[in-house]
């Protein structure tokens, strides 16, 4: 199987872009502002004109109004722009946040 860089790139993204829905209200403003400000680098390098003018949005907002349940959305629409570069059946869906009730033993 040959190794395609694009793809490699992609999925690099989606691991950022998953990896801040994971730890959002954990990370600071100033290394959620890296982050993303990362993803955006990579998106321009590689020419990912629509994961690009997310992430800057996204930095717009964050510059804005700080940290808020609006990153989720953004972070949405960017996992949908690199999903969109990659074949189907490499994409794995992002698992579902479970409450304290979810992990609750009975």
């Amino acid at each position: 199987m040959r190794h395609d860089p694009k793809l490699a790139i992609l999925a690099d993204l989606l691991r950022r872009v998953d990896g801040i829905a994971g730890e959002r209200g954990h990370l600071s403003p100033p290394r959620l502002q890296d982050e993303v400000d990362c993803i955006r680098h990579i998106a321009r390098a590689y020419r990912l004109d629509g994961v690009e003018q997310i992430a800057g949005t996204l930095q717009s907002a964050l510059s804005l109004h700080g940290q808020g349940p609006v990153i989720l959305s953004y972070l949405d629409l960017m996992r949908e722009r690199i999903a969109d570069g990659m074949p189907s059946a490499t994409i794995l869906p992002l698992p579902a946040v479970r409450g304290p009730a979810a992990t609750a033993h009975g």
